[in-house]
């Protein structure tokens, strides 16, 4: 299977209090044959760990104590001792609503997973990762992988929303 064989050169770390998550997606990406796997127990092994392994994705569960997962994503894409404020990352979530995917996906995470999580849509969460890598977008509110997803071929322009244009742009 071709899958198996490209996520065969990729690493992996896990990030999470529960020992219990980490060892379910452990197995779970050991059966989609990733090629290296670390854990992190709390946010300053994590660090420890993107700077020792360098990781190609990391895993990170919203949950987390004590700082939980969206402030961690955010000191990795905000800080200036960032060990690596590119590496992309999917946030595992237990139970997610409207408000709590919104702020997850603010807060600069690449892919969300949501639990209960399948190899088949973990192996696509990855894949997204792999073939259709994002372009790292930086603004005064954001800093993080392009939230856009669709891709018009026939627009040339700058501005890509409806609500784009304001009046104020106009210069006498």
């Amino acid at each position: 299977m071709q899958e198996k064989q490209v996520f065969f050169t990729l690493t992996a770390l896990i990030v999470g209090d529960d020992a219990h998550l980490r060892t379910r997606l452990r197995a779970l990406l050991q059966t989609l044959a990733v090629g290296k796997i670390f854990e992190a127990e709390d946010p300053a092994a994590a660090a420890a760990a993107i700077r020792e392994y360098r990781p190609d994705f990391v895993f990170c569960d919203l949950m987390m104590a004590p700082t939980g997962g969206i402030a961690f994503v955010k000191a990795l894409r905000l800080s200036d001792d960032s060990p690596n404020p590119y590496v992309p990352i999917i946030m595992v979530v237990g139970h997610p609503d409207r408000p709590t995917i919104e702020a997850i996906r603010d807060c600069g995470v690449t892919e969300i997973l949501t639990q209960p999580f399948t190899a088949r849509n973990t192996a696509i969460r990855i894949s997204e990762i792999v073939e259709r890598p994002r372009d790292f977008v930086r603004c005064q509110s954001y800093f993080g992988p392009d939230r856009r997803r669709r891709r018009d071929a026939t627009y040339g322009g700058p501005l890509r929303r409806k609500d784009d244009f304001r009046s104020d742009w106009i210069t006498a």
